[in-house]
């Protein structure tokens, strides 16, 4: 990040400037840190129950215990952000999610029965709140790099999402082949490892706001809805992302099932199937990334679209690992298409002042679908769950239609390079 640049931000954005460093150490070695414990933590976790409890309803209700807990604790991630700096919260919330998995690695070999149902339970929903703590904080900082970048915001955002990409290509397999492999402690000791390195790597910042100022939670999340009302584009978007995300997290909430006790799969196979799912996604960045300099958000955004509702539609018809491997794959690549238009459209219309409460309010829209897929999971019997994704579809497309016909108007989705 060059020093003029540094420069020109305003005051209001200090929460989220990494001064000391440039942009590869200060933003994305540590975003990579924080992304590969994230994602094993949320693909690994679930894994971990299916594996000691042997049970679809508790897998679910895992998945439900692993997203409630984020949701709640967004608005409080925000403020939190916004009074004591992104590299702060980061710092925290990486050290003790790094505790807790590694309490959880040095007794769970030992705990059975109800104790070691219930060990990793609390564990799903203690690793979901830690790490969308420091999500919050690291995203915070990505948007200030993307206003940095003016019209090549979505080149930043694009190379973040690669990262995170990255870390979902990695994360699911390597957790999936450490708890077939190394048990239960390895998956955890590594998911430390990660959290580890990115509380190390952070850089130095100092907070926006006086460090006695109270945390205004519920202020944040008015202001963060009433900036989201002003900007009917971005509002529109999260509408259809929304619906999007019920099908994506019924999936994601269902895999560990379907594959190991539908398909004949292992948890490996799991992970395998996220990873490549990554792939797909980083393929879909990168060429998003071209297009949108050359057609705009809006034509990449709608294909994108057009892509996951297709694949979601032909999931329930998945009879195999193979096909039901390639069509996920699909489906998250169209999200991540979606994803850059999103992160896109967000880095330039949110204002600098209030970008960590009005984040903090998009992302609890947007993965609020999560508990309830998990939920889902828990109370219909394995037979039916690909009549529940064919439902889920079916919202998706119709949500997702509607939302980018109305964003088809709008200029700033129209015309290519934002300024």
């Amino acid at each position: 990040m060059s020093p003029k640049h540094a420069a020109l931000r305003p005051p209001t954005g200090r929460h989220a400037r990494t001064p000391d460093f440039g942009t590869v150490r200060g933003l994305y070695i540590p975003r990579s840190a924080d992304a590969g414990a994230f994602a094993m933590s949320t693909y690994g976790i679930p894994l971990l129950v299916l594996a000691v409890t042997d049970s679809a309803t508790l897998t679910g209700l895992a998945f439900v215990l692993e997203w409630v807990p984020r949701l709640s604790a967004f608005a409080l991630a925000g403020a939190a952000v916004d009074r004591f700096g992104s590299t702060k919260v980061l710092r925290i919330a990486s050290v003790l999610r790094a505790l807790v998995v590694l309490t959880a690695a040095a007794a769970l070999p030992s705990a059975g029965g109800a104790g070691a149902i219930a060990m990793v339970m609390g564990l799903a929903a203690t690793t979901g709140v830690l790490t969308e703590f420091s999500y919050i904080a690291a995203e915070t900082a990505g948007g200030a790099a993307s206003r940095d970048a003016g019209g090549h915001a979505h080149r930043v955002q694009a190379v973040l999402l690669g990262i995170d990409q990255g870390a979902t290509l990695a994360g699911p397999a390597l957790a999936g082949a450490l708890l077939q492999y190394a048990g239960a402690t390895g998956m955890l000791v590594c998911i430390a490892a990660c959290s580890l390195l990115g509380a190390f790597l952070a850089p130095r910042q100092r907070p926006a706001w006086p460090q006695n100022t109270p945390v205004p939670v519920a202020q944040g999340l008015k202001t963060g809805l009433t900036t989201l009302r002003s900007l009917p584009a971005l509002g529109w978007l999260c509408v259809g992302l929304f619906l999007s995300n019920t099908a994506i997290g019924l999936v994601q909430a269902a895999g560990p099932v379907l594959v190991v006790q539908q398909l004949g799969g292992t948890p490996s196979q799991v992970g395998l199937v996220w990873s490549a799912a990554a792939v797909a996604s980083l393929a879909m960045v990168t060429a998003a990334r071209f297009a949108i300099d050359r057609v705009g958000l809006w034509p990449v955004g709608a294909a994108a679209a057009t892509l996951a509702s297709l694949a979601c539609l032909a999931l329930a018809a998945a009879h195999t690992y193979t096909l039901f491997l390639v069509l996920v794959a699909l489906l998250m690549a169209g999200e991540a298409g979606m994803t850059v238009v999103l992160r896109t459209l967000r880095a330039h219309l949110v204002p600098a002042e209030v970008f960590g409460s009005t984040l903090s309010l998009i992302i609890l829209l947007l993965l609020a679908p999560f508990p309830l897929a998990g939920a889902l999971v828990a109370l219909t019997p394995p037979a039916l769950l690909g009549h529940a994704i064919t439902a889920c579809a079916v919202l998706q497309a119709v949500g997702l239609a509607l939302s980018f016909t109305k964003l088809r108007a709008h200029p700033a989705t129209r015309r290519p390079a934002l300024a």
